[in-house]
């Protein structure tokens, strides 16, 4: 089981930018599905609301030819099925410093508030609950913690014949409201990411032999140096001597 069938299967979007690797290439979506789009010819292309889209052509006619990176297929579609992603989202997943740590995705599962250890702890157990009745081994995966977001890199079990064996999904910081440990089994994290256009939350889960406390810490110091970057200098303050 993959981290796209999970995360769209639960009724959780991912909320992030999501990419994967076609012919050899790693290629990020360009748009996003903003409706449910059903074909009825063979040549077009099933999406379903917030699916990842990787643009290829657009023809004078106002449809697309385009391809659903969560379901490997290619054909075209009607262009205002699909919104383009902002250019600063798609340019904040090329990072610079980077920090990597090994884990076992769980699964996504949609939460109704943004933030919360009580709201993580919950989410996580029923993220293990869905976990148990999948009867399905959790898959590796590789987060990627910077100042730019989180990327998120899992084994993907279920790729197409031009998609390569992995898949990403890249959380920029602003869009991430909450994460951590669970407060009793630390071995277990949560994140809890926002929908760009929308009052909407997922909760994405992971899990490691040991504690995963170096994680959360490493999410913690990239936030205090995004602060440092975009908000402290963007809003200075002076320093006031009383003599």
């Amino acid at each position: 089981m993959n981290l796209t069938w999970l995360l769209y299967h639960s009724g959780a979007g991912s909320f992030g930018v999501f990419s994967c690797v076609l012919d050899g290439v790693e290629r990020q979506q360009s748009h996003r599905a903003a409706y449910r789009f059903v074909p009825r010819h063979s040549d077009e292309l099933y999406l379903e609301t917030d699916d990842p889209v990787l643009l290829l052509k657009q023809s004078e006619d106002l449809w697309c030819q385009g391809y659903n990176m969560r379901t490997g297929t290619t054909g075209i579609f009607p262009a205002f099925y699909a919104v383009r992603l902002p250019t600063d989202t798609i340019q904040a997943a090329k990072d610079s410093s980077i920090e990597k740590f090994l884990v076992r995705f769980l699964g996504s599962v949609q939460v109704p508030i943004h933030k919360g250890t009580d709201m993580l702890s919950s989410a996580m157990q029923k993220v293990a609950c869905n976990r148990r009745l999948a009867a399905q081994p959790p898959s590796a995966c590789v987060l990627e913690v910077s100042v730019r977001g989180v990327k998120i890199s899992v084994q993907d079990q279920c790729h197409s014949a031009h998609r390569g064996d992995q898949c990403f999904h890249f959380f920029q910081l602003k869009n991430i409201s909450f994460c951590g440990c669970h407060p009793k089994h630390s071995k277990y994290f949560g994140l809890i990411t926002k929908h760009p256009d929308q009052q909407r939350f997922a909760c994405h889960v992971m899990v490691a032999e040991t504690t995963l406390h170096p994680l959360a810490e490493s999410v913690g110091r990239a936030f205090q140096q995004y602060y440092r970057e975009n908000i402290g200098y963007s809003c200075p303050t002076e320093d006031i001597f009383i003599e």
